[in-house]
């Protein structure tokens, strides 16, 4: 079995990407499950590579929300012969990708909606830090018993910063980035807010708001033509079919903030969310089961019907 630092034993590779692999690992201090994330740094430049990776680390790491998973310890190993590879220490969520979830089809609009209230929760944590995901799409979001985690904050920076990537590359998944990335401008929270608008329509509709059959093809379409406006679905409140749009506004600062989406999202299937504003006093998350059932969206639905009572916002 495979050790880094002579700490983390890696158990089973549960993920796989381009320039990285996210590993299920006992930590024998701690004696608890983790992941670990082992990331290819560039070849050029391999030094400066790592240190940047280890910064984003600790800008990561600063993020303590419910609805964020954890950063708990960075480190090098010399798994190949004269090179460092750098790897992030995160909390295992426990649970299925909202990205299988969505391989059935489009989510009932009260779960979509609820998922998203807390996605949107744990971006305007990071945004308060001046960081930005850069990368927020269904496979790095999980759906666990206790709510929402949002993962892989490895290509976060920090707000603002200039993109250190090479000419002709952009870091995110295509489908999800704003107009700007696709320019290589400098990362900003309404960045992550396009891509949250996409997550939101796609949740809501089992489909992109683009047609396209290929990544050229996408990002050919997204260049020519705006995106298309989402579909009648029975039901959905016209404020989340206006945040979406608004979302997915090509002008950045016509987009709502992370904080904005978050409330108004929960506000609607009157969910609990932690923001980072609102009550000098921190008060538990109360949700304590599963919401990601059609059962526990009705439900939810009703008894904001019948008690009529306000949503009650957790910092």
């Amino acid at each position: 079995m495979r050790t880094l630092g002579e700490r983390y034993e890696l158990e089973q590779r549960i993920g796989i990407g381009g320039m990285s692999e996210v590993w299920r690992a006992h930590d024998v201090v701690l004696d608890r499950t983790v992941a670990v994330k082992l990331i290819s740094p560039e070849l050029d430049g391999e030094e400066t590579s790592v240190e940047r990776i280890r910064a984003e680390a600790r800008s990561a790491a600063r993020l303590v929300h419910p609805n964020v998973a954890s950063v708990h310890d960075f480190g090098t190993s010399t798994s190949f012969p004269g090179r460092e590879v750098p790897y992030i220490v995160m909390e295992l969520a426990e649970g299925e990708t909202l990205a299988a979830h969505l391989r059935g089809g489009p989510l009932d609009w009260r779960i979509a909606v609820r998922v998203c209230a807390e996605v949107s929760a744990a971006l305007a944590a990071a945004h308060a830090h001046g960081i930005v995901h850069r990368d927020v799409k269904p496979a790095n979001v999980i759906l666990t018993p206790a709510g929402v985690k949002v993962l892989d904050f490895g290509i976060a920076t920090p707000a603002g910063t200039p993109d250190p990537t090479p000419d002709g590359i952009v870091v995110g998944t295509p489908a999800y980035l704003a107009p700007e990335q696709l320019d290589q401008q400098p990362a900003t929270p309404a960045a992550d807010m396009y891509a949250l608008g996409v997550l939101l329509y796609y949740c809501l509709t089992g489909r992109l708001p683009y047609t396209a059959c290929s990544t050229t093809q996408l990002l050919g379409e997204r260049k020519r033509q705006a995106p298309e406006p989402l579909p009648e679905i029975d039901g959905l409140p016209p404020e989340v079919a206006d945040l979406c749009r608004r979302c997915l506004d090509d002008d950045p600062e016509r987009r709502p903030t992370s904080l904005m989406a978050a409330l108004l999202l929960a506000e609607v299937v009157d969910a609990r969310v932690y923001v980072p504003m609102l009550s000098a006093t921190p008060r538990p998350r109360t949700t304590q089961v599963s919401p990601w059932t059609e059962r526990a969206a009705v439900e939810s639905t009703e008894a904001m019907a019948v008690d009529g009572h306000p949503t009650e916002w957790a910092c």
